[in-house]
């Protein structure tokens, strides 16, 4: 099991934002994630903390990325096993992959973190991996401008590049370069190897 859990960046400074995460990212999961993949919905656990359980590395490395967009939450993904059966909330449940996930978001945190996203787990070495890799894919999302994540948004949900063109009233041309100034086919292609990697460090494949 994949535990994700995300701690606002200065909250006091900027307000409590987790119920306009919660609510935005209803719409998020019905449109992005199976909801199979959900183990335990996004929920506050206490303060300006969310968590939810994700039975997929996948699952994991989306959502990370979309809070990266976000720019206001650190992220740590704790992957392991959880104690049988799951609570009815993340906050009734317990298991290695939760406590991996603490460590992971306090280190996420941490002043010398490249990017606020951190993976801990059962494989220290495979999670050191896939920290590296999340990291890079982190600071490729949250550089990308806001011209970028139009043409990401329209081919994320199923449109071509000619499709995205007539959207935007722009050029094929065009569309094209802000594809490669947004790196969106090397962010396509790497999310599976760090998905792979977030894999091996609950002991998948190992």
């Amino acid at each position: 099991m994949f535990v994700l859990t995300a701690d606002q960046n200065a909250s006091t400074r900027h307000g409590d934002r987790v119920d306009d995460l919660l609510g935005a990212l209803g719409a998020w999961s019905a449109d992005h994630t199976d909801p199979a993949h959900i183990a335990l919905p996004l929920e506050r656990t206490v303060g300006d903390e969310v968590q939810t359980v994700l039975s997929t590395p996948e699952a994991a490395v989306q959502l990370a990325l979309h809070l990266m967009r976000l720019q206001e939450w650190s992220v740590g993904i704790g992957a392991g096993p959880v104690n049988e059966p799951l609570g009815e909330s993340s906050r009734a449940s317990s298991g290695p992959a939760f406590v991996h996930a603490r460590n992971a978001v306090e280190r996420a945190r941490g002043k010398g973190v490249p990017s606020p996203v951190v993976v801990a787990g059962e494989d220290t070495e495979a999670a050191t991996r896939a920290t590296a890799l999340l990291q890079l894919l982190a600071a490729v999302v949250r550089r990308r401008s806001a011209a970028g994540w139009e043409v990401a948004d329209l081919l994320e949900a199923g449109g071509t590049q000619k499709d995205a063109a007539a959207r935007l009233g722009v050029t094929e041309q065009a569309v094209s370069q802000r594809v490669r100034a947004a790196m969106l086919e090397e962010e396509r292609a790497v999310r599976p190897l760090a998905a792979e990697l977030i894999g091996r460090a609950a002991g998948e494949g190992s």
